[in-house]
């Protein structure tokens, strides 16, 4: 059993939510499906997860947990870097979704950044708001700083990458783009266009990409 004591195995457990696919959970954690595949067997050999075909699920909750610790303790030696970023909220086992500066970020495929650097870089989550704490508390299990509803000032950060939460009462609407789930393009697209001066190259990567006319269908929020 020991050797299930990986980072990969550990990494694929944490991401997986009920229904995923293989190919899912390796867009997730940025590894090949080849060798998710592979790992995906052995844990379900172990009984720790389920290939079922409703999707993945896990059945072990003990192992999950002890999981958690072992990549938090990895976390909370080093600072997170703007590729894990990414990757860490698929750990929590909460819904979320990229919103605001990261639904043009994921939308555009990391083509496009804005108001951000090595040394600043927030991201930002729609969360439903039931979850705020759980977030809350496992930001911190992690080591790394998560606000709710506004980004604070560099200065009362530790480290570079911390997250911002915007709870929603109402339910998350999600869209898959390489693995990271987002806001819909129609309203990622309304917010960039409500603010085109500081949008403009990220709607013009999306008009190419997904044969928008966004000059046509968002002539109104652009007006403003």
């Amino acid at each position: 059993m020991i050797e299930l004591m990986d980072t990969t195995a550990a990494k694929i457990v944490l991401a997986i939510q009920r229904g995923d696919s293989i190919n899912r959970v390796a867009n997730k954690i940025g590894v090949s499906y080849s060798w998710v595949y592979d790992w995906i067997e052995r844990l379900e050999n172990a009984e720790v997860v389920a290939n079922t075909d409703n999707g993945l699920r896990v059945v072990d909750h003990e192992m999950r947990r002890q999981y958690v610790e072992m990549v938090a303790a990895l976390y909370r030696r080093d600072t997170v870097s703007q590729d894990e970023a990414y990757l860490v909220p698929h750990f929590a086992g909460l819904e979320f979704v990229y919103t605001e500066i990261d639904a043009a970020y994921v939308w555009t495929h990391g083509g496009y950044q804005i108001a951000r650097g090595h040394d600043d870089y927030p991201v930002f989550i729609e969360v439903h708001e039931r979850d705020v704490d759980r977030w809350t508390a496992f930001f911190q299990r992690f080591g790394i700083d998560a606000t709710v509803g506004e980004r604070p000032d560099a200065s009362d950060v530790d480290g570079s990458v911390h997250y911002v939460l915007f709870p929603k009462i109402d339910g998350i609407a999600i869209e898959w783009v390489d693995g990271d789930p987002v806001i819909p393009l129609d309203d990622a697209v309304d917010r960039m266009a409500a603010n085109r001066a500081a949008y403009e190259p990220a709607l013009e990567i999306i008009a190419d990409e997904y044969g928008i006319d966004i000059d046509a269908s968002h002539h109104s929020a652009s007006a403003d």
